[in-house]
């Protein structure tokens, strides 16, 4: 059992994916473990970044902040987390400041670049210093 799960969270499908996750994190999670749902905002390089309206990129993390506020709805045992940066660091650093003893992400099908999971599942497998589990 573990104390700690952390989750990245996918905000495509309607989160089904991240329900999955959490129905099986909870399965796994020690009686007052935490699941903690973290989602990253992919970083915009600057040039690009100086042509965006800073009120869109600010409406954009309320988005993201509301989506996951409504799957942790009523759970108790669920903290939400919104960064931005590259994707594999900033989940893995959430797992450092929450203390996971798990971290969970779902990986999809795979390309010819990426062939057995994405590209971001594969950073954390192999930089992770827990175990991960990786779900399709």
């Amino acid at each position: 059992m573990y104390k700690s799960v952390v989750i990245a969270a996918a905000l495509f499908n309607q989160g089904a994916t991240t329900r999955a996750a959490m129905e099986r994190a909870r399965a796994l999670l020690a009686a007052g473990g935490k699941i903690t749902l973290v989602h990253v905002i992919d970083e915009v390089p600057g040039y690009v970044a100086a042509s965006i309206p800073k009120e869109h990129m600010t409406a954009r993390r309320r988005e993201v902040e509301d989506q996951l506020a409504a799957l942790a709805a009523g759970a108790p045992d669920v903290d939400v987390v919104v960064r931005e940066g590259q994707p594999a660091a900033a989940i893995l650093g959430t797992a450092k400041e929450t203390g996971a003893d798990l971290i969970m992400i779902a990986s999809h099908k795979p390309g010819l670049s990426d062939y057995f999971i994405g590209s971001t599942a594969a950073r954390i497998v192999r930089h992770a210093p827990v175990s991960v589990l990786v779900t399709r």
